[in-house]
């Protein structure tokens, strides 16, 4: 993997909420990916990258259910926090808006679920032009055949599966 510019990459972590990271996944727990999504947050902020974070709420509803607040430390972590009420991050969000007043054009994914929000949110990226790496072990989804999937067969389609040890801020 190439060494990315810190300039001009987003660190973007989908759904890490304490109600999701708690929910039983495959083929890692939430917590284990959420450990990896924060130590890349790490790197970002020592990097001078933004760290972007993307939580859902339900729409229609007159209170979310509990839990639905980011992980304390993604809140902690992030420059921006982004409230979608769709599957991905970029309807009706202003990431899109966001993102391009800070000059990125490449994004770094981690997040729950690899084949929902973060693959949703990919999908989006990919069509407004985003150069796209997703951190295998920052995401995990309900079932580990979901997240393999995702993993091995759509976002490779968008962009770069890499290990988190291959990722490099220049």
């Amino acid at each position: 993997m190439r060494t990315l510019d810190p300039a001009r990459t987003a660190l973007v972590l989908v759904d890490l909420m304490d109600r999701i990271v708690a929910v039983p996944l495959a083929p890692r727990p939430g917590a284990d990916a959420l450990a990896v999504s924060l130590d890349l947050a790490a790197a970002f902020r020592r990097a001078g990258a933004p760290v972007v974070a993307v939580r859902v709420e339900r729409p229609n509803v007159t209170e979310q259910p509990p839990g639905s607040e980011l992980a304390a430390e993604v809140a902690a972590a992030a420059d921006a926090v982004v409230v979608k009420r769709t599957i991905g991050g970029f309807q009706g969000t202003g990431l899109h808006e966001l993102l391009q007043a800070r000059g990125v054009d490449t994004l770094v994914f981690g997040g729950i679920a690899t084949n929902l929000g973060v693959e949703s949110t990919a999908r989006a990226a990919a069509d407004l032009g985003y150069e796209l790496v997703f951190v295998e072990e920052a995401m995990t989804a309900l079932t580990e055949a979901e997240h393999r999937a995702a993993v091995d067969l759509n976002l490779p389609r968008f962009g770069e599966v890499a290990g988190y040890a291959d990722v490099r801020l220049g």
